[in-house]
């Protein structure tokens, strides 16, 4: 009776299996839509008989059995589309057949997103690099982003502590703004960023790690961020040697994560380093589909492209979150006339220039003060802070112009009450804006410091004869 009815029971399970498997088969389409390789040249592959949009997904057919190469449509071309793989393939033979990864022709890059991506380290493509295995407590979805209507954005109107002295005190962030940090290579950038996001009041950081040397992913993780910014932060790393469509995708995929964690309410910290990497994909990808370059090789798409990224971050509507965006901007050979330096400088809410002469004296965090700016500043701070960060710069200044004069002796004391002020303060402006990489300098105290600093000063004109 019992052997009955066991087989019984598992003659209905088969029949379930094979009827939900016939299901399945018989939903699938009755073709699919093939197409075929017509050319390859540098980095993209021309293909024909497919009708796909912009940004979808195709499978390439490689010579190896069973072998694939992931690519997406770049450009067309009338009936040609163009295609460029996600990473560098081998085995590509004239007339390999072409699928497209959704039937429907649709957008089919969708990537992982949520609280699961904490304290992990991934590629632009979503997939772990750090050795902890799958991602868990995440969900998918596309890479684009949701425009902000600009009168619906919350309005920058209160200050973040960054934990470094000189630019809480004398270039005040807001919650929300996106700043430049422009710099050539070797003056510190890397190491002043990886102090923000240790010491930056916000509930998740997010950083981009784009186009960078793969020695400096590992360097910045463990040396930079280290374990207490890594456990609030997710990482996402396209190192130099990927493909120009990674490098682009893993800045988008980067700002998306930070989208995701604004809607949820939270204050964000994006950390992108660099946007001259990201708008070089974009020229490698452009001029290889045949875009004209126009302003030093850079193609006008470029700079189409670089503000579409840029915007995304921001202050959401009041009450919700925010994205505090720090950009940092290659200067190749300190030049700050470089067509991405200065597009960069038009678009964003302000720009830390770091000084190589400065770092090579030693002082450090090197952030030229003179050539820097917050926008925001003014709506940040109270009229006695804006008027001792005004007169401090003006010491700075002054002292600058006439440095030579003083170093030669040949200016002579009491000829200039600005510049005798500025030459004996300046052992303690440099004191007052150098810092350890290890050490914390909070709002409210790097604000008093500078308080105390310019009532010196003002003691000092004071006790001066006359």
């Amino acid at each position: 009776m019992s052997t009955s009815f066991d087989t019984q029971t598992l003659r209905t399970e088969r029949l379930d299996r094979l009827a939900r498997a016939s299901a399945a088969v018989a939903a699938l389409p009755r073709w699919r839509t093939c197409g075929r390789l017509l050319r390859a040249t540098g980095l993209v592959l021309e293909a024909g008989g497919l009708r796909l949009p912009l940004g979808a997904s195709c499978r390439v057919e490689l010579a190896n059995e069973g072998g694939f190469a992931e690519a997406e449509v770049v450009g067309f071309t009338r009936d040609t589309l163009y295609l460029m793989p996600f990473e560098e393939i081998a085995g590509v033979v004239p007339g390999a057949r072409v699928w497209p990864l959704d039937e429907k022709g649709g957008m089919s890059q969708r990537l992982p997103v949520g609280d699961g991506l904490l304290g992990r380290v991934v590629d632009a493509r979503g997939r772990p690099l750090d050795g902890q295995g799958a991602l868990r407590d995440v969900v998918s979805q596309s890479l684009g982003g949701t425009s902000l209507n600009p009168l619906e954005r919350a309005p920058i109107r209160e200050p973040l502590d960054v934990g470094v002295r000189a630019i809480n005190a004398m270039l005040t962030v807001g919650r929300g703004q996106r700043l430049g940090l422009f710099a050539g290579s070797g003056v510190g950038k890397s190491v002043l960023l990886g102090m923000m996001a240790r010491f930056t009041e916000a509930e998740v950081i997010v950083v981009g790690l784009i186009g960078e040397r793969g020695r400096e992913v590992k360097d910045f993780i463990e040396n930079i961020l280290g374990e207490s910014g890594l456990s609030r932060a997710a990482v996402v790393a396209a190192p130099a040697d990927c493909s120009p469509l990674l490098r682009l995708q893993g800045a988008a995929y980067a700002t998306r994560l930070a989208e995701n964690f604004r809607q949820q309410g939270r204050n964000v910290l994006l950390i992108m380093d660099s946007l001259t990497r990201y708008a070089m994909a974009i020229r490698e990808i452009a001029l290889a589909i045949g875009e004209p370059p126009a302003t030093k090789g850079y193609p006008p798409s470029v700079f189409a492209r670089l503000p579409a990224l840029v915007e995304r971050a921001g202050n959401a509507a009041p009450g919700g979150g925010s994205i505090t965006a720090f950009y940092t901007v290659l200067t190749e050979g300190d030049d700050q006339q470089d067509p991405i330096a200065d597009a960069a400088r038009a678009i964003l809410d302000g720009h830390f220039v770091l000084s190589r002469s400065l770092a090579e004296a030693g002082h450090y965090p090197a952030i030229d003060i003179e050539a820097s700016i917050s926008r925001a500043m003014t709506a940040l701070v109270d009229s006695r802070h804006f008027d001792c960060v005004q007169g401090l710069k003006r010491l700075i200044s002054h002292y600058q112009r006439n440095r030579d004069l003083v170093n030669v002796g040949a200016y002579v004391s009491g000829s200039d009450p600005l510049l005798d002020q500025a030459i004996a303060l300046q052992p303690m402006i440099e004191a007052f804006l150098c810092q350890r990489i290890d050490e914390r300098a909070d709002f409210d105290t790097a604000v008093q410091a500078l308080f105390d600093l310019i009532e010196q000063g003002n003691s000092a004109s004071r006790s001066r004869p006359r």
